[in-house]
């Protein structure tokens, strides 16, 4: 649950900054801002995936870059179902899918480890010193 919550709230920040940088994205309060990204985190984890799937042919085509219309296009739609939530064509949606990408991998950053779970970073005191000898070519 926590997991979630990290997640959710790393994308509500980020459609917040890209509502703040991109004209044509706006929401009216934070309700709707904390809506829209929870209906983009839904749709991103069941409906991307298919759509991914089945334009994998334009994506291999492009070099991938069909991956920004199609989060563009998913942009759109939350947009579509969240009043209050505005995206003023396609065009802003495409900048903004880029910026909320931006926004969200640079501050999952701070949570994610290797393993793909999501922890908060933990700050250590002291470094500790690993037992280690140096094998040289030197003989």
């Amino acid at each position: 649950m926590k997991e979630f919550l990290i997640r959710w709230f790393i994308t509500t920040l980020a459609v917040m900054g890209a509502s703040h940088l991109i004209p044509g994205i706006s929401y009216d309060s934070t309700g709707t801002l904390f809506a829209a990204a929870l209906l983009l985190g839904i749709i991103n984890a069941i409906i991307r995936p298919v759509l991914l799937l089945l334009s994998l042919p334009f994506i291999i085509v492009t070099m991938g870059f069909f991956i920004l219309v199609i989060n563009a296009l998913l942009l759109l739609f939350v947009s579509s179902l969240v009043h209050g939530f505005q995206v003023d064509g396609f065009w802003p949606a495409l900048f903004a899918g880029i910026v909320i990408g931006l926004i969200s991998w640079i501050l999952s950053s701070f949570f994610r480890s290797s393993d793909g779970h999501v922890y908060p970073i933990n700050h250590h005191s002291q470094i500790k010193q690993a037992d280690a000898r140096v094998v040289s070519d030197d003989q």
